[in-house]
């Protein structure tokens, strides 16, 4: 049994398991994922409006520029009271290459991915986990896709110190091709007005045979009311001193 099989196996015995339902959160934005859980029989729509991703680096001396705009998109539905069922799409992308003063358009469609997350019960009214389950099939277009499907299990946690600062702590690990990556995502949390809160994220990612990459970003969440939010972020990429990497995105989320 190799290392991913066992990965499901402990993740398997750990569903069929009780468990609470955290309080409900929308996942967006950001790279981590939260410890709620959507509401049974309800469904949770979260879209990005869109995200933006600039990117400068040179090719034979010569400065390359890349603008790439996409709208994805993240369906979640509650199963049970603990456990959720994840429908998502990287959607449309569009991009602008810019090189010796030529430019280069071209877009299409991203991979799609289905998961399962599933609230674990810590017996602490402040700390709260989650795990996931998720593959990702790489059924887009050759410009915007992974080309092979990505099998990730992940886990978070959330501490919730007080009424306005929170902290948490998402993990990653997905192979691909035989290939394996590990990611975490400490996050913090804080609430400005009754409405608005923000929150600022540090991701770290090796993958196997590959340099490690490092980013940061914050972002601000305005609630319209208990089952609609809108947001904004904004990060940028430290791992590398040979190119710039920006990273920019608007969305909404809605409870149905």
């Amino acid at each position: 049994m190799n290392l991913l099989q066992k990965n499901l196996v402990i993740l398997g015995l750990l569903f069929s398991g009780q468990s609470f339902a955290a309080e409900f959160s929308f996942d967006r934005p950001g790279t981590g994922f939260g410890t709620g859980i959507t509401p049974a029989g309800k469904l949770a729509w979260e879209q990005s409006l869109p995200a933006a991703h600039y990117a400068e680096n040179y090719v034979d001396g010569a400065k390359q520029r890349t603008v790439t705009l996409n709208s994805d998109i993240l369906l979640r539905t509650g199963i049970n009271d603990s456990t959720e069922l994840r429908l998502g799409w990287q959607g449309p992308h569009w991009r602008k290459t810019s090189y010796k003063g030529q430019n280069h358009e071209d877009s299409g469609l991203g991979d799609v991915s289905i998961g399962i997350k599933k609230a674990i019960d810590l017996q602490d009214n402040k700390l709260s986990m989650a795990l996931l389950a998720e593959a990702q099939i790489a059924t887009g277009n050759d410009e915007f896709t992974e080309h092979d499907d990505i099998y990730t299990v992940g886990s978070s946690l959330d501490y919730q110190y007080n009424d306005t600062l929170s902290t948490g702590m998402s993990m990653y690990y997905a192979v691909q091709n035989g290939d394996w990556s590990v990611t975490a995502v400490p996050t913090i949390g804080y609430k400005l007005t009754n409405k608005l809160s923000g929150f600022s994220e540090f991701v770290y990612r090796k993958k196997e045979s590959s340099k490690y990459d490092y980013s940061l970003a914050s972002g601000l969440i305005y609630s319209l009311n208990e089952r609609a939010q809108i947001d904004a972020s904004i990060g940028i990429d430290l791992g590398s001193t040979d190119r710039s990497n920006y990273t920019a995105g608007l969305g909404f989320a809605y409870l149905f």
